[in-house]
Order: structure tokens, then sequence, then C-alpha cells
């Protein structure tokens, strides 16, 4: 007999709710609206909760898609979304779909000139968004039908919207299954930017199907901190949640006062994040730890050893018991899972949360892949892995060398039908029959878990014509608080570029180095001493033709993107 999959209960709502294989985002909406009318939706704790069900979110959304529907825009219309993580931007979201219109999301942090370009190269007819740029963006777009507010002082602010609408939502044509959903921007705000064309079969599908490999719960709760607009977050927070009528607690800033505090008060179950995040709140519980003396740090570190052992081999998890005290002082007591994306995760990492007695979870996507293509199962993970392929994806390694590693390419039904009016663009990752190269390497190991080694554009080949991958070495130095940023590049040897050498550049971090000394002068000279140091340790566990040659220490911040990666080919030293 075949076990339940997390999908088979649609089989109650096809025919009536949806037809076909897998519903639209909006009649996955509605599914969980009819199983789950009273659950919280959307909250804010800021300063004082405020939250949606998913039947009150329902009447708002349905109001908002008539309204839209009023402006007659045509089948399958533009729809751009930028602001800042609030219950109006996920009404938004589904109010556009539910319209049967199409959402472009864009990225906040963006200045307006290059909002602009994108929802020009996106062919955007109207706008949501926050108050403070709601002036600016609709003076720059004197074309655009309707630009609505998300903010409660605003003109048209969206819970607003009223009036007689229900001839105008007869006037809807709901979208199909395999009709365009969303268009992401994965970057490229100059020039001519790649729109990633997404249909609600390959959120759906993904949604679904990786909740093969991770569990969500109606009684969940999900914290929207990083940038909603991003494909992880879309996903792997606020399409999981509604699908399964869990709560979306939305984050307002990405400092860690404010996020124990929300973690604490919301009792999040579901905390998703970037590497850079974690690594930070694991520096901060070490800390702590071994402020308690050296016997205690010994003895506490030895436990987290036993623990980590026993929930490896036996499947049980002691450390959530043994280290109560440790993780409700971190504000993390409440967490049923951690998952890390957007970025490789060093494997000490991974190792030391699921040693507290975490489940710690890393995946692996693109946005391309509407994102997840693999997911590691907290009952059966491997640390130095960013998953097993979820179901019903395809994987295969080219051309692999004689480790095995080459470019990973997948086929499935996530994968996007291409770039928005780029067709050479989309045929140069994506072939006819569906297999699309991500650009990543990395192997496969017997059980169908993936293995990464770096982007195939940031590899270095040495003199020797040996491999080195940058983001590998990176990740050795996740766990040392003095280093805030790093970033590994190739160091040409001399100006005939016949060989290449490894450099570091290295960013400290801004707290260490004001204990250092109160001095400028005398904190950067110190720190460039330990940076030194700290290279030298790593060096020493490093291959001959992986040794980093040499340091440049920054004293400016690289410049990083929205979900916390440092932009590597705009990096200067």
């Amino acid at each position: 007999m075949d076990r339940v999959r997390p999908w088979t209960f649609l089989d109650d709502f096809r025919g009536k709710s949806f037809w076909g294989e897998w519903p639209t985002l909006p009649e996955v909406f509605d599914i969980t609206t009819q199983r789950y009318p009273d659950r919280p939706a959307f909250t804010v704790y800021s300063p004082n909760r405020v939250s949606l069900s998913y039947r009150q979110a329902s009447a708002i959304l349905k109001t908002v898609a008539a309204n839209l529907a009023s402006l007659d825009l045509g089948t399958g219309a533009k729809i751009a979304l930028t602001g800042k993580n609030s219950p109006e931007w996920a009404v938004a979201y589904l109010s556009i779909l539910e319209a049967g219109a199409v959402v472009v999301p864009i990225d906040y942090q963006l200045t307006v000139a290059e909002t602009v370009n994108l929802m020009k190269a996106s062919d955007a007819q109207a706008l949501f968004v926050d108050e403070e740029k709601f002036d600016e963006l609709k003076a720059a777009c004197p074309g655009l039908r309707k630009v609505f507010s998300l903010c409660e002082s605003g003109e048209s602010y969206i819970y607003n919207l009223g009036g007689n609408t229900g001839d105008q939502f007869k006037q809807i044509v709901k979208a199909k299954a395999d009709d365009l959903a969303a268009i992401l921007f994965t970057s490229g705000t100059t020039g001519t930017p790649k729109g990633v064309m997404l249909t609600h079969a390959n959120f759906v599908s993904d949604c679904y199907l990786a909740q093969d490999n991770l569990t969500v719960l109606s009684t969940d709760v999900f914290y929207a901190l990083l940038p909603i607009h991003h494909s992880y977050t879309m996903l792997a927070v606020f399409i999981e949640a509604i699908s399964t009528g869990a709560e979306i607690v939305f984050g307002k800033k990405m400092v860690v006062k404010q996020i124990l505090k929300d973690l604490k008060e919301a009792r999040v179950t579901m905390f998703l994040g970037v590497p850079l995040l974690f690594n930070k709140l694991l520096n901060g519980i070490l800390k702590g730890v071994k402020e308690k003396g050296v016997l205690a740090y010994g003895l506490i570190s030895a436990l987290m050893g036993i623990s980590g052992f026993v929930k490896k081999t036996f499947r049980v998890n002691p450390g959530k018991k043994l280290f109560h005290s440790v993780l409700e002082k971190a504000s993390l007591s409440t967490i049923r899972n951690c998952i890390s994306g957007g970025g490789p995760l060093a494997p000490s990492v991974f190792k030391k949360y699921n040693e507290l007695g975490i489940d710690f979870v890393q995946g692996y996507g693109l946005t391309e892949t509407s994102p997840i293509l693999t997911l590691n199962p907290v009952d059966h993970y491997k640390e130095t892995s960013v998953g097993k392929v979820i179901p019903r994806v395809e994987m295969k390694i080219l051309d692999p060398d004689a480790e095995g590693i080459g470019e990973i390419a997948v086929k499935g039904p996530m994968v996007m039908k291409g770039y928005y009016k780029l067709p050479e663009e989309t045929a140069e990752v994506l072939s006819a029959d569906g297999w699309l190269k991500t650009g990543d390497l990395g192997y496969l190991d017997d059980e169908n878990y993936l293995y990464l080694t770096g982007r195939a554009k940031n590899l270095i080949v040495t003199e020797g014509g040996k491999n080195v991958y940058p983001e590998e070495l990176e990740n050795r130095f996740q766990l040392y608080e003095e280093i805030d940023q790093i970033l590994v590049r190739s160091l040409y040897k001399d100006s005939s570029k016949s060989g290449e050498l490894i450099e570091a550049l290295v960013y400290p971090d801004a707290d260490w180095l004001k204990r250092l000394s109160k001095d400028d002068a005398q904190a950067w000279a110190a720190a460039e001493i330990r940076v030194k140091e700290i290279v030298e340790e790593v060096n020493k566990k490093l291959l001959t033709y992986q040794k980093i040659t040499k340091v440049s220490i920054l004293k400016e911040a690289l410049e990083m993107t929205t979900t916390k990666k440092v932009k590597r080919f705009s990096a200067k030293a």
C-alpha cells in the first residue's frame, strides 16, 4: 500500500474546487480557507499583534481582485508589486492572481529608476507599492492604469477598496494551472533584465512535492523575515504556509534583537533564513556558553557531541530537552525546523544546530525552478549535502570529472517556462525537452543526495590544472566571529595570466573591531594580524593547491543582495 503523500488530500477537492493535476494558487488558498477558515493567516507584531484569518483574508483579496477586474486590463495582464514584508503585500499578491493577472514582485530595495526599468521590462500595467515610494513611482510611471497603496494612511489603500463588486467579479477570467502566475527578476536592474516566467503549476507542484522531504503542519507558525519578493521566501514561507493553513508572521527588520523578540512573542515553529543570519545566531549562542567558563563550555560541548551522535545514529532527538535553557535564552525553544537557503551553509554550522536539538534543514534550488529541488529530510540528514532530490525531479550531472563533479541539470514540473521575451537566453539554459542547465557544479551520491561544490562561473583553475571552488573555502570561515564577510577569488600571478593563485577579501566584524582598541589605527592593525592568523589556521587544513596566498583586509563592507549574499563580481580591492 502506498503511503499517504502530502498532496493526497487534494483528491477530495479535485472536480469541486479545481480540475486537473494541480490547483492554481488562488484555488490553493480557497481550499485552505475551506479547511481552516478561522486559523490566523497573516500576522504582524509591531507594535501590537494584528492578524487576518484565512476567511478574512479571502474576503479582502476577492474585493481587491474585483477592483482589478474593473480596470479591464485584459487576460494575463502584468501587475507589479513592491513593498516591505506585510499582510498587505500577501493580500495584494493573491488578489492579482485571483483576478487572473500575472504578478511581478520587485525588490523594494531597488531605486525608483531600477524599479521602473523592471516594470517596463515586464509590461506592467498597474502597481501595488508602499506609501513611501507611492508618489515617486506614480509620477515616474504616468502610463499606469492604477497605483494602489500597501499602507493604511495611503491613497487607494487596498483594505479600503469596497463598493458593489459582484458584477466586476463576474468579469474575471480565472487562470488555469499551466498559465503564467509570476515573473521574477533574478538580477540585472540595468540593460535587459531576465524575468523568470513561472506558472501556477510550477509553484504549486514544487510546494507540495517539497513537503515529501519536509513536514509542514496547519499549526505551524512561519517567520517571513527575508524579502518575500525573492523566490526562496515566496515558496518556502508564503506558499508553503498557505498550502497547509499555517500562520505567517511578518518580520520587519533584519536586526538580531528584533528577530529574537518576534520569535519568542509569536512562538515561531518554522524559521527560514540565510547562512549569514544563522551564523550570527549560532555565534551568539556559543558566546553565551563560553561565558559560563571553561569547564561549563567543555561539558556542554561534550554533551552536544553526544546529542548529535544519538540524533544521527538512532534518529532520536535528546538535544531539545538537554539544551532547553540554552534554546530558551536564544528564543529558539519553540522552533520545530530551521531552514537555510539562498546560499551555501558550512557543514559545521548545520552540525551544531542539530547537536543543540534543532531540526535543521538545508535545501537547494534556483528561481528558475520555483525554486526548491532538494531538501535534507530531518530523519535522515547529511551535513555535507544540500539535501535529497524531491519527488518528480530528474537530476543529472553533465560531463562529470574523475570525482563525479560536473554541471547540474534538472527536469521537472517546477522548471520555468523561460525568460520573459528573451528566447535566445532561454535556449542557452533550457533544452527543447525540458532540461535546465543550472550553472552550478556538484555531484550525487547513491541515495540521490546532492553535494554542491560551487558555481561554474566562479571556478578557479590553478596553474597545475586543479579545480578550486571558492564557496567551499568560504564555508571554512563561517564560525569565526571575527569575520563578517569573506570572498575568495582568483589572483593572477603575473600579467601573462598563465595560472591562478587564490585571494581572500575579508571585512572584519564591526563589534569585534571596536573591542580590539579605542584607537582606530591600532584596531585595524590588530585585526589584520588576527585575520591572517585565521587564514593560516584554515590553510593548514587545505590541500596545497587550495591554499589562500593573499589576504586583503577591507575597510568597507562588500555589496550584498537582499538575501545577504555577497555580490561576487562587484567586489573591489
